[in-house]
């Protein structure tokens, strides 16, 4: 018997792990250790769900003193967004300059960018 997971229970699951894993275990120390000051940085996510969640977000308004809330963002902007437009924009370039001939193909490129 298969069992079918529903799209809101995995959003759910992403988003606890995201929370409690990611940021409250591993980014938000590091960033903690890394700085002088423990607010001399802003912290801004993409518009991944679990970036977006309403627990995510309340999360951070309770534990980073610079948090841009979602609502605040500038969708699809190059100023603050330099990573996507800039380093993949570069990545993509070097990828498929010339065609892919399969999957290790596609892998070796990335590897070598």
């Amino acid at each position: 018997m298969t069992t079918v997971q529903h799209p809101v229970f995995k959003i759910v699951q992403e988003t606890s792990y995201y929370r409690e894993t990611l940021l409250q275990r591993c980014l938000l120390p590091d960033i903690r250790h890394k700085s002088d000051e423990y607010d001399h940085f802003v912290f801004q996510q993409d518009g991944a769900p679990s970036h977006r969640a309403k627990s995510t977000a309340e999360f951070l308004q309770r534990t980073v003193p610079n948090f841009l809330e979602p609502s605040v963002w500038a969708p699809n902007s190059p100023d603050v967004n330099p990573v996507d437009y800039a380093v993949c924009g570069a990545l993509q370039q070097s990828v498929y300059c010339i065609s892919i001939s399969n999957l290790d193909d596609f892998k070796d490129r990335v590897r070598t960018c």
